[in-house]
Parts: C-alpha cells; sequence; structure tokens
C-alpha cells in the first residue's frame, strides 16, 4: 500500500522528469527568440517628465480625498450615526470642497501670472505648491508666495517647491 509521503515523493518526481525532458528538448530557436525577449525588455529606458510628476501628484491627492468623501457619505447616510457626528462630517465635506476649489483658484492663478504649472495642496493653513520649472529662483518663488497670500485676508503659511 502507498502511503501519502510515498504518493507525493512520485509526483513531484514525475512533475521535475517531465520539465527536465521538456527543458532538454526546447529548440535553439525558441531558445534565442526568449533571451532575445529578455534582453529587449532590460534596454527599456523611463524618461519622467515634470507634468508626469505633477500628474502623479494630482491624481494621489484626488484618491485621498475621494476616500474622504466617501468616509463622510457613510456617515452621513448611516442611521446609527448621530446628530453631530453627521454635522461634523457634512462640515468636513464643505472644507474638503472649498479646499478644491482655492486649490483650483491658485492653480490658475500662477498659470496665468507665471506662465507655470503647478500642483497646490491646502491643509488647514497651510498652502504646498509644487511647480513644474528647472528655474530654481527664489524671487519668483517669493512672487508667488506673495501672489497666493493676496487671495487671503488671514495669513497662511505657503511653500512653494520647484520640480525639475
Amino acid at each position: 500500500m502507498i502511503n501519502k509521503q510515498n504518493l507525493w515523493f512520485v509526483t513531484l518526481f514525475s512533475l521535475i522528469l517531465i520539465l527536465g525532458i521538456y527543458y532538454v528538448s526546447i529548440d535553439d530557436e525558441v531558445e534565442s527568440v526568449l533571451k532575445a525577449e529578455d534582453s529587449n525588455q532590460n534596454q527599456e529606458v523611463i524618461e519622467i517628465n515634470e507634468s508626469d510628476v505633477l500628474v502623479a501628484l494630482e491624481v494621489e491627492s484626488d484618491e485621498e480625498r475621494q476616500t474622504l468623501m466617501e468616509e463622510y457619505q457613510n456617515i452621513l447616510l448611516d442611521s446609527e450615526s448621530t446628530l453631530e457626528e453627521k454635522n461634523t462630517a457634512y462640515e468636513n465635506m464643505q472644507k474638503l470642497n472649498s479646499s478644491k476649489s482655492d486649490e483650483e483658484k491658485i492653480k490658475n492663478l500662477i498659470q496665468e501670472k507665471f506662465n507655470l504649472k503647478s500642483f497646490i495642496k491646502i491643509k488647514d493653513n497651510t498652502i504646498s505648491i509644487v511647480v513644474a520649472s528647472k528655474d530654481h529662483n527664489n524671487e519668483k518663488a517669493n512672487q508667488i508666495i506673495r501672489s497666493v497670500q493676496e487671495l487671503y485676508t488671514d495669513e497662511k503659511y505657503i511653500t512653494v517647491k520647484f520640480n525639475s
């Protein structure tokens, strides 16, 4: 009678034997094609543009915003949530929408005034700006900060980062 251990040994040995025979019987042409495909895959060069980085940042920000909106909507639609939780979720949704519109406003301002593509992230009193430019100019950064601060009556903490 064959026990489980012997059965597994015979099965694995058969599998190794079949794979060995298959490997030995492969034509040289197929083998050279496989090697050529491998060498072509290693030669790919990926170039990253400034706009690609900005798009990646925007996608990440949109995904984060979307998950927050879904959380707030779930709280609003949940029948077990208290009135206070629903009010807080609604206020947070309003803040999220407001910050999104402010980000678009700042992005358009930078595009019109400085002719630069940018990514803007607003969180509380902090405004982070990533500008797609190879020129790392402190004067231009100060001009951007002043232009953005003019949009607000209260003081904001504004950072500008040049992405090259």
